[in-house]
């Protein structure tokens, strides 16, 4: 039980948070920008056993306009199908009134909204001005209200763009507080393309939590140059207690060429159980949700903690 010991000896002397949650985004982002079709069975299939692997905040599917993500068109039948538990917040993407009023009609537990610091992202992406984007979301804070409906916000570009290359943290900065104080409780900055590095997302995160609170800030990152887990530690470093992360690596953004793959839950789980950090999550489990997806979708598990599992290299 090695990896059990050096953990024991690490948690006492780490300097880090005790706990951390992690938001699962593989059913939403993870499966968005798969090539083939994926079945809505499959889908249930997958968010079932993620709430089995203990996961408590799953993102579950996105209500936007089945042209532009095809992928998510039956997000509606998803949320009616899963087999839901008291201790598990289901989440959806909703970028408009319709797509609120949708998630709400299935009884989605919260819902996000989605802009970018980059203006040339933002236009790509949902064709618009980032001043433009985020006013699209009053309708959406309105409707909210009323019921105590929580909303979430993601701001996508952070440590660089596909289009208009360096991000200025100024204007992170000033995106994430705009969504704040709009409504959002809390703002997942995203490294939309995994270029970050330790460096880079440091320099982001002073400049952001020089006027907002680390509590209403997560962490977003792909894994792109193989810098997710070390940026993660960075996050930690600066109070960061929510990450979001997806099962076997799974996803990329469809605006943004050459995106690999989010960071692999597993991966992530894996580093804190090593810091003595909870989660909530078992590790067990989730490696074999991964292994079950990456089956399925006839592809690679993106998880190098998965892969090694798999392949007995790793021996309790």
């Amino acid at each position: 039980m090695l990896r059990q010991q050096v953990t024991k000896r690490l948690a006492a002397c780490r300097g880090l948070a005790s706990e951390v949650r992690i938001v699962e985004v593989g059913p939403r982002d993870g499966l968005q920008n798969e090539k083939n079709h994926v079945s809505t069975g499959l889908k249930v299939d997958l968010v079932n056993k993620l709430t089995a692997a203990g996961c408590d905040y799953i993102e579950a599917g996105a209500f936007v306009s089945p042209k532009a993500v095809p992928r998510m068109a039956d997000s509606k039948h998803v949320f009616q199908q899963i087999e839901r538990s008291n201790a598990v917040t289901y989440a959806a993407l909703t970028p408009n009134l319709k797509g609120f009023e949708t998630a709400m009609e299935v009884q989605a537990d919260e819902v996000a909204v989605f802009t970018a610091a980059s203006e040339a992202f933002n236009k790509a992406n949902i064709r618009c001005s980032i001043e433009e984007s985020i006013a699209r979301f009053d309708p959406v804070f309105e409707a909210a209200k009323p019921g105590g409906v929580k909303v979430r916000g993601y701001v996508s570009c952070i440590a660089g763009c596909p289009y208009q290359g360096w991000v200025d943290p100024a204007k992170v900065r000033e995106v994430t507080q705009l969504l704040l104080e709009k409504g959002c409780y809390e703002v997942s900055l995203g490294d939309t393309i995994g270029v970050g590095t330790p460096g880079s997302i440091a320099a982001v995160l002073k400049e952001v939590l020089e006027t907002v609170q680390p509590g209403s800030i997560a962490l977003h990152l792909h894994d792109t140059y193989g810098q997710a887990l070390a940026n993660i530690l960075v996050g930690l470093q600066h109070g960061i207690r929510t990450f979001d992360a997806s099962v076997a690596g799974l996803g990329g953004c469809p605006y943004a060429p050459g995106a690999s793959g989010n960071v692999a839950t597993e991966d992530v789980v894996y580093m804190l159980d090593g810091l003595g950090i909870k989660t909530g999550i078992s590790l067990d489990e989730l490696v074999k949700v991964g292994n079950f997806i990456s089956t399925e979708l006839g592809r690679m598990n993106g998880s190098k903690v998965g892969r090694a599992v798999a392949s007995s290299c790793i021996h309790e």
